[in-house]
């Protein structure tokens, strides 16, 4: 697939050079309307902020992120997925790495996630050796309830199936992230309330507001 477009939208491949844009598109949406990054109140983008720039540039790398451009705007950026190959042996390193982490709020989340990711199991569940993991997705508030998300879920379905991935997974910290995944057949096969994720005093690490009350992990066969 190099790129489809649909009502003046064009979806295709993100490159390195797309990059600069996507982290300015992020610093003012995914980041201000993530629950759990708008629920801190601080600015979580700056926090390991090189190690993730690295990350995102090694999913890339990959030919597996996507961007979606307004071709009746100058091809402005109105949405984006950072997504790339997932390992068994990824699973102890990032539960190593969210240690190590300082426990600021991305700390806080990666731990979460790398909670959820254990208890999934989702290598053994389905009995397979690599999986595509939809790792962010943001949509440009001037283009939710179009479509627009899905879309780029169900193109990134489609990327995954032509390099041989035999499932895509997603950790939807968002009720709406999850309920969109759903309606594209995607499963939840382990989730985690909020409330009942403790610190040592007993009290809840995250409190987003409803109707975020959950994460969940939704995965598909491709």
């Amino acid at each position: 697939m190099t790129s489809n477009t649909k009502d003046g939208i064009t979806i295709r491949i993100m490159t390195e050079e797309d990059y600069k844009n996507v982290k300015v598109f992020m610093d003012d949406d995914f980041f201000k309307s993530e629950p759990l990054c708008q629920a801190s109140g601080e600015d979580v983008q700056r926090q390991n902020e090189e190690e993730n720039d690295e990350y995102h540039l090694s999913m890339i790398a990959q030919g597996t992120c996507l961007v979606a451009l307004d071709e009746n705007n100058g091809g402005r950026l109105v949405g984006f997925v950072l997504a790339g190959a997932q390992f068994p042996e990824d699973v102890e390193q990032h539960r190593i790495e969210a240690e190590a982490m300082e426990q600021h709020t991305w700390g806080r989340i990666c731990t979460l996630l790398s909670k959820i990711e254990q208890e999934a199991n989702l290598f053994g569940r389905f009995g397979i050796s690599k999986v595509l993991y939809s790792h962010i997705t943001s949509v440009d508030t001037s283009m939710r309830g179009k479509g627009l998300g899905s879309r780029l879920a169900a193109t990134l379905m489609e990327v995954g199936r032509s390099k041989g991935f035999p499932a895509m997974v997603a950790y939807c910290t968002s009720f709406f992230s999850a309920r969109q995944k759903e309606a594209l057949g995607m499963q939840c096969i382990y989730s985690l309330t909020y409330a009942d994720y403790k610190d040592a005093e007993g009290r809840p690490i995250f409190t987003p507001a409803a109707p975020h009350t959950m994460a969940r992990v939704m995965a598909i066969k491709l």
